[in-house]
């Protein structure tokens, strides 16, 4: 088929052209109110693993890069992870829904995480028009990270215990000197959630709090953290918009937010706190979520402001 200066599809339908046209037009106030702001965007669950989300994901945080925005992607890898060590013959014992991670394990997660996961989300994005650089936690000393201690009481003795979840860490200082770099260039970062311990030890980090800690360093306009439902709902099942620190912490203990979510939420509230201007939770799976939670009055999911 020959080229065309207008490309290949044609569309003759006035209305459909018309409301293509709108859609920009509406959008523009709010491409420009998010020009030059940072976006740290938490990527991953099924949206990473399905090839259509993937790839209009990549066509979105080009586009964002393209009308002046500074994209910061974190992705995490847990299904991936699981599938890679059941093929190697590593058992994996989880704790309170986080991966106890010796030796063995932690040079699988960051061969995963750094190596597969990571350029695959970078080479779709450069695919995508955009221009993306693959970097984990460990690079340039991104992310200093401890050991993560968790207690748990006993129900019997009532007494607490110390877990032992081996080579898992929590972030404790974000140097953001080769994200500045970035910023200043029209170039966006791809993160695997992999810090360095204070023995030079290599850390598994929950890459929604590695997304929250770096938010709040670079103090974001926005934390975007995509998962696998709408967002945070209410008790009859209905999507909560938006809610303030207070209110979010309120849903909690109230037991409307449950599971899961929990920490999400605890994540968003830390980083808000932080000096981040908002944190969302939306669906990944919903197609160009991004798009819709930034360039619409509406948003696509759960917003989460200061007080």
């Amino acid at each position: 088929m020959p080229d065309t200066p207008r490309g290949s599809a044609k569309i003759t339908d006035p209305e459909q052209l018309l409301a293509q046209a709108k859609v920009l037009s509406e959008a523009l106030p709010y491409m420009r109110r998010h020009a030059r702001n940072t976006l740290v965007i938490k990527y991953g669950g099924h949206a990473m693993g399905d090839p259509e989300t993937a790839k209009l994901f990549a066509r979105d945080i080009a586009l964002l890069r393209q009308i002046g925005g500074n994209p910061v992607v974190v992705h995490g890898g847990g299904p991936q992870i699981g599938t890679m060590l059941k093929r190697l013959g590593v058992q994996s014992e989880f704790i309170d829904g986080l991966r106890v991670t010796d030796e063995a394990t932690v040079e699988i997660v960051e061969m995963v995480l750094c190596g597969s996961i990571n350029k695959k989300i970078v080479a779709s994005i450069n695919e995508a028009g955009g221009l993306a650089v693959g970097l984990s936690g460990k690079d340039g000393s991104l992310m200093r990270a401890k050991r993560l201690q968790r207690t748990k009481r006993d129900p019997e003795s009532n007494i607490e215990k110390v877990l032992d979840l081996g080579l898992v860490g929590e972030p404790t200082e974000i140097d953001t000197h080769v994200l500045d770099f970035f910023k200043k260039s029209d170039v966006t970062p791809v993160i695997a959630p992999i810090g360095l311990g204070s023995g030079g030890e290599t850390l598994n980090i929950n890459a929604d709090t590695a997304a929250g800690a770096i938010a709040s360093a670079l103090r974001a306009s926005r934390l975007l953290m995509l998962t696998d439902v709408a967002g945070v709902l209410d008790g009859d099942g209905n999507l909560i918009q938006d809610v303030t620190v207070s209110e979010a912490r309120r849903l909690i203990d109230d037991g409307v937010v449950t599971g899961g979510m929990i920490p999400k939420i605890e994540t968003c509230i830390d980083a808000v706190e932080a000096g981040v201007r908002g944190a969302v939770i939306l669906d990944g799976r919903l197609p160009h979520a991004l798009l819709v939670e930034l360039f619409t009055s509406h948003g696509a999911g759960t917003a989460i402001w200061a007080d």
